[in-house]
């Protein structure tokens, strides 16, 4: 059963195995508006929790996408990448962004589970 964590920062994770799908959130696609460019990070990279990973832009401001868990990026969305709009349309579907290899499952458990995500999105104006 896949799992998804998130992080203040507004990026998901989706747990699949020792592996996991990372894009940003429901959220954060409606605050940037429509999406016109995603660069996803290369095939290999080794990325730290926290790190910057990819770059999302839209009409209204570009952003860093940051790693919510550290491993090796094992796949990009090229559909994405090709068509940028799919973020807006399916966020947490479609829209992901890479995929990695998981160096420390743990890590994800200290991320926000979906109720408390929700909760967090309450306390921002």
């Amino acid at each position: 059963m896949s799992e998804l964590r998130y992080t203040k920062d507004h990026e998901y994770i989706r747990i699949e195995g020792a592996e996991a799908v990372v894009g940003i959130s429901e959220h954060a696609q409606q605050q940037l508006g429509d999406v016109v460019f995603a660069e996803a990070p290369a095939i290999g990279k080794i990325l730290k929790a926290g790190d910057p990973a990819a770059v999302v832009e839209s009409v209204k401001a570009a952003s860093d996408v940051f790693a919510p868990a550290s491993g090796e990026v094992i796949a990009v969305n090229s559909e994405v990448e090709a068509t940028p709009g799919i973020i807006n349309e399916d966020a947490l579907g479609r829209g992901w962004l890479y995929r990695i290899k998981l160096s420390d499952a743990g890590e994800v458990a200290k991320l926000m589970d979906e109720a408390a995500y929700a909760d967090y999105l309450k306390t921002l104006d």
